[in-house]
């Protein structure tokens, strides 16, 4: 190494000590002066000051008004009655009114998807009213989910629609429903052995319950049938 090299090398580690020892000594008079000045206000919050309201607190919501209420109770009681004059349907999915998951899958075409489709979206229960009145056959279910992780009133109906439109038909939105729609079908369901039956269906939402309804007849069912039964059941809810 050179004498010009080490020399180079010293002064570098000089002027690096220097500029330690100024760090140093500049940090301690800064804390020195600080310490001698008057502490500085913090300015005001930008929020302004709120005043708390008067009056009493609003009275808690009634069950007839609270949906949720009434929606966690017995769900038998929002279905639509029986009307007058009409028949218990001879054919019926539930004997009490309730349906759990495995009932519900098995009046499906395919029970296993369904099942396992139901359980994915956190299927909780289902009410079931039937009747048979003239030469018409009607069932209307209302099917509630947990929906703790997954919006599955929306998605069943969804589902439900999605398949409706397989086959071709008249369909209507339900005022009211957010997206509810009923499905009058053109053409009669037929099979080997049997009379050609005409069917009509109605899927509408709302909160965590999804309506299904569900007609079918000798004759072309009317839109105002299915309409009606669709508004006045999502009416109840």
């Amino acid at each position: 190494m050179t004498p010009e090299a080490r020399r180079r090398g010293r002064t570098v580690a000089l002027i690096a000590g220097a500029v330690v020892l100024g760090l140093v000594a500049g940090t301690c008079v800064g804390y020195l002066v600080q310490a001698d000045r008057e502490p500085t206000k913090l300015p005001p919050l930008s929020q302004p000051k709120l005043t708390q309201a008067k009056g009493e607190a609003p009275e808690p919501l009634s069950a007839a008004q609270d949906r949720r209420v009434r929606t966690d109770g017995d769900l038998r009681e929002l279905l639509l009655k029986k009307p007058r004059g009409a028949r218990t349907a001879a054919l019926t999915t539930s004997e009490d009114g309730w349906m759990d998951v495995a009932a519900y899958s098995e009046t499906f075409e395919r029970p296993d998807g369904a099942f396992r489709e139901a359980t994915e979206s956190e299927f909780r229960r289902a009410a079931v009213v039937a009747w048979e009145e003239n030469d018409l056959s009607v069932e209307i279910r209302l099917v509630q989910f947990r929906q703790e992780d997954t919006a599955g009133a929306a998605q069943r109906m969804r589902t439900g629609q999605y398949f409706a439109d397989f086959e071709e038909n008249d369909n209507w939105l339900v005022p009211g429903t957010g997206g509810g729609r009923a499905y009058v079908y053109k053409d009669p369901y037929t099979e080997p052995g049997y009379l050609p039956v005409h069917t009509a269906q109605a899927f509408a939402w709302r909160g965590d319950i999804v309506l299904e309804i569900f007609i079918s007849g000798d004759r072309k069912i009317s839109k105002k049938t299915i309409m009606g039964l669709a508004q006045r059941q999502m009416e109840r809810l």
